[in-house]
């Protein structure tokens, strides 16, 4: 009897939604747990944000941030020091209220960020300019009691980073919040091969308590929007609520500058949603935990699997992260399987290919097969991936480019929604009215104002006022 290939998955253009669902429980990234709304990460996901973590933390201390470790739960007292924050975290917030068998005297918030605990700390160890600037950061998870819950967009509980720094002036914190920025944009665009809109935020979409915040956006392959990193500059706001002073150098006190800035595994829901298709996962090379998989074809004959365990051990020793399939399945379901789970690499070694001194690369992003002679496997499979990386990257690219039009009224901004989706690059006067008029009327949201700035008119495209900012709009995760 013939085996039964990969069971299939819902067609992304049928039902994009249901395809990204099907595609993180068929490629082992995440179940579903007992808890609503709370969902385990499998080894295969987990794996993923362990390679982001890995650059990430590689990066925070070359620019010379330390990693601590803050408590999981917060005071309401503490919580109710900075009104802005509070009020923007409310409705997330999840409570502790009886520990063991006893009713707490004042009830504990499970943090749904850590601004204030960072800053509880900071006002008791602070004292003098020279303890600063203080670079810190933290992993972790976090709660925030959502009410509608999807796989990596949208956890009430979900693993993250989040960095607070505090620095003597606004120029040094500014400067800080924008580093970080191009740090989270790097790692999107150089390791998750997707192209970003770097940007400040408006007043409204701001983080809540934050003077100032900027995130990186990227087009999912449907034409949405996913926010994918965020970082913020407080000003002195916090240390003036927390009463954080120090004394500087002309020993008068003075009230520091403050920063967060946070990344979480939803940048891993980006990845599915930007390279996947109707086979699967497809992962760039760079971030993926298997680069290439190794799968003997006719095991039964004499010499196959040794030769390509000798093949493994050679990439191995040249540092691509390699595997051999010698499970007992087909070689059909094999390709299926591994393609489902986004390996960038396949490669097929049987008895012609070694009696031809040679082995057979399949890629993951184009499905093209190439011979490589066995005395430049190393050299190959290096080229390959690094061309895989390359190619997933400018193929995200073209879709933010093709998908990104101008529009100078609002019935345009309605009429590309309707017809495209995609980004929408048009002229803003600031008001927070025509903000909403945006979301009310056209269904978009302020996604950033972008850093590279382009003249699309000369008037806002809401209420025609003279205008001279851009902002780039779209339906977001």
């Amino acid at each position: 009897m013939k085996e039964k290939n990969v069971e299939q998955i819902t067609d992304m253009d049928v039902d994009f939604g249901q395809w990204f669902t099907d595609v993180v429980v068929r490629a082992e990234l995440i179940a579903y747990s007992g808890a609503k709304g709370f969902f385990i990460l499998r080894p295969y996901g987990y794996a993923i944000w362990e390679n982001m973590q890995n650059i990430l933390d590689k990066r925070f201390k070359e620019l010379g941030h330390e990693n601590v470790s803050m408590p999981l739960l917060i005071p309401e007292s503490l919580l109710q020091m900075e009104k802005d924050h509070v009020d923007g975290f409310a409705p997330e917030c999840a409570w502790v209220t009886v520990g063991g068998s006893e009713e707490l005297e004042e009830r504990l918030c499970i943090r749904p960020t850590s601004e204030v605990l960072f800053c509880d700390h900071w006002a008791q160890v602070v004292k003098s300019w020279r303890d600063l600037p203080l670079l810190y950061n933290q992993w972790c998870s976090v709660l925030r009691w959502e009410k509608s819950t999807r796989p990596f967009l949208r956890h009430r509980e979900f693993l993250w980073q989040e960095g607070h720094t505090l620095h003597t002036t606004a120029e040094e914190a500014l400067e800080e919040t924008e580093q970080m920025l191009e740090v989270y944009a790097e790692l999107y665009e150089d390791y998750l091969a997707m192209p970003v809109v770097k940007g400040r935020k408006t007043e409204r979409e701001k983080f809540a308590g934050a003077e100032r915040t900027y995130s990186v956006e990227c087009m999912m392959h449907d034409k949405k929007a996913l926010q994918s990193g965020t970082t913020h500059y407080f000003g002195d706001g916090f240390a003036r609520a927390f009463n954080i002073t120090y004394a500087d150098k002309e020993n008068k006190l003075s009230y520091p500058h403050q920063t967060s800035w946070g990344l979480s595994t939803r940048s891993i829901g980006g990845i599915i949603m930007t390279h996947g298709d109707n086979n699967g996962l497809s992962l760039p090379p760079r971030i993926a935990p298997i680069q290439a998989v190794i799968i003997p074809i006719a095991t039964q004959k004499p010499g196959v699997l040794e030769k390509a365990e000798e093949l493994n051990k050679r990439l191995k020793a040249a540092n691509v992260r390699i595997k051999v399939d010698t499970s007992d399945r087909s070689p059909g379901w094999k390709f299926a399987e591994h393609e489902m789970k986004g390996i960038p690499l396949r490669i097929e070694i049987g008895p012609k290919d070694i009696e031809n001194n040679q082995c057979v690369a399949a890629r993951r992003d184009t499905g093209e097969k190439v011979s490589i002679p066995l005395n430049e496997l190393e050299t190959k499979v290096e080229e390959l991936l690094e061309d895989i990386q390359k190619s997933l990257y400018n193929r995200a690219k073209e879709n933010l480019i093709n998908n990104t039009r101008p529009a100078k009224t609002l019935n345009e901004v309605k009429s590309i929604i309707n017809e495209h989706g995609g980004f929408i690059e048009a002229m803003w006067c600031g008001s927070d009215a025509c903000e909403v008029k945006m979301k009310e009327d056209a269904g978009v949201t302020s996604r950033c104002i972008p850093f590279e700035q382009k003249q699309v008119g000369d008037v806002c495209v809401v209420c025609k006022a003279p205008a001279d900012t851009m902002v780039v709009w779209g339906v977001a995760y």
